[in-house]
């Protein structure tokens, strides 16, 4: 299992529909939450599929990410975006 967060800009609900709408196609999420409230998302993934992988999902939909982070043994890391 490997879990992700991402501060993504989000203005709308069509905004947050369509990270949700494209995280769904994306195989390998088992699940994620998206808080339009703090524009976070919130993702956990079975253990093949990459950072890069979901980085890439959401930045398909349109939407600007500004802070990628990924837990490791218990510790948040920031990432590339």
């Amino acid at each position: 299992m490997r879990s992700y967060q991402f501060s993504v800009v989000m203005s709308c609900g069509g905004c947050s529909g369509a990270v949700d709408r494209s995280l769904k196609k994306l195989e390998g999420v088992d699940h994620f939450d998206i808080s339009l409230d703090t524009q976070t998302v919130e993702v956990t993934t079975n253990d093949s599929l990459k950072y890069q992988d979901v980085l890439a999902q959401i930045t398909k939909t349109g939407k600007k990410v500004t802070k990628g982070t990924e837990q490791v043994n218990g510790v948040w890391e920031a990432r590339e975006v």
